[in-house]
């Protein structure tokens, strides 16, 4: 396909509640739309998961914008043929910037699977119908507030809960939720919140309390602390901001430091590198998952596409529209199904249909690159 040009769409959506974790809190979701064109008048949709500013990951909204006006979107638009996978292969001359990587490929996945007439999830190959979700709770103002939201969460529906932990935050509160749901499925979250010193107390809690899954406690390059949390724990050691690519992914594996992958296209630079992660971990009996970064309905619908694989095992964090936004991007939010699942949309592209009025509502300011 030829592409005759590209839309960047810079975005505001208020959240329903803030969201805290162990590098701030966010009230507020600014992000980047990618909306690209061919010449027959296709479009496909890609989001840019970066945030305002570089804590989770060296990478921002400015530095994603540059990214794409200055290297990406050139690039694409002068190609006289472009594939997911050719754009693939060419952005990793490009050392990081994988959000913005991720946003390009996930707009050209869109709008290959339109030309086709099939679904994102049919073009990657995924089989599934449903795919099975949990909920990810951030830090609240006070255990009691905790153990409401959880309940809450349950009674929506949920089936898995993950609490964001940190220093000083983390034994009693899992023990409070716990507590009061003893058959919970409870996974903790720090995002890289503890000196690799606090393994021995991490493991203490975690073990009393029956956490099935501890991710990503260390910085992401402490690849030697996770291999000992995780050295005959009874629950899987997960890794997310560690894993970037092929290559950091076979050093976690080789050190026994990752029992659970955490896949997100944008941290690796687009769904097929995540399915090719997701397959190498399976190969190595090391389960996978998709995780999610508060994305509008346009990035929540190519995460349902990649959880439907095969080698997707565990309930991704892609949760209902309405546990982050009141007001979608999409005219049919994503709602929370029978066991816990969200249903993988079947038409073309990504299945869902954008709100142009919401785009309106809700954009900040818009660029347009025409092809030469």
């Amino acid at each position: 396909m030829r592409l005759s040009s590209a839309r960047l769409e810079e975005m505001s959506l208020d959240l329903v509640e803030p969201f805290e974790t162990s590098f701030g809190v966010e009230k507020r979701r600014e992000f980047l739309l990618l909306r690209l064109e061919t010449r027959e008048g296709v479009e496909g949709w890609g989001e840019c998961v970066a945030a305002r500013d570089p804590l989770y990951s060296s990478e921002s909204n400015a530095s994603a914008r540059d990214m794409l006006a200055r290297h990406l979107l050139p690039s694409v638009l002068a190609a006289r043929e472009i594939t997911p996978e050719s754009f693939a292969a060419y952005a990793r001359r490009f050392r990081g910037n994988e959000m913005a990587k991720s946003a390009v490929e996930t707009a050209l996945i869109d709008l290959a699977s339109r030309e086709r007439g099939v679904s994102v999830a049919r073009y990657l190959g995924a089989p599934r119908r449903r795919v099975e979700v949990g909920v990810s709770v951030g830090i609240q103002p006070s255990v009691a507030a905790l153990v409401r939201r959880v309940g809450r969460y349950r009674e929506d529906g949920y089936g898995r809960v993950k609490l964001k932990v940190r220093p000083g935050w983390d034994a009693d509160p899992v023990r409070a939720v716990r507590r009061a749901h003893p058959d919970l499925e409870l996974w903790v979250d720090a995002n890289q919140g503890y000196p690799t010193s606090a393994g021995g107390r991490i493991r203490t809690w975690a073990t009393a309390n029956r956490i099935a899954q501890v991710e990503q406690p260390f910085g992401e390059r402490a690849i030697r602390a996770h291999a000992e949390l995780a050295r005959g724990a009874p629950y899987r050691v997960c890794l997310d901001e560690s894993i970037v690519d092929d290559l950091s992914l076979e050093d976690a594996l080789q050190a026994r430091a990752v029992t659970s992958l955490n896949v997100k296209t944008g941290r690796v630079g687009g769904p097929i590198m995540g399915r090719a992660l997701a397959r190498r971990a399976a190969r190595s009996r090391v389960p996978a998952w998709v995780g999610g970064m508060l994305e509008s309905g346009i990035g929540r619908a190519h995460n349902v596409a990649l959880a439907a694989l095969r080698e997707m095992v565990l309930p991704g964090d892609i949760s209902a529209s309405d546990r982050y936004y009141r007001e979608d991007l999409i005219t049919a939010p994503f709602t929370l199904g029978p066991g816990s699942t969200l249903e993988v949309p079947t038409g073309p592209g990504i299945g869902v249909e954008v709100s142009e009025a919401a785009l309106r509502r809700h954009r900040r300011r818009s660029k347009l690159v025409r092809a030469a």
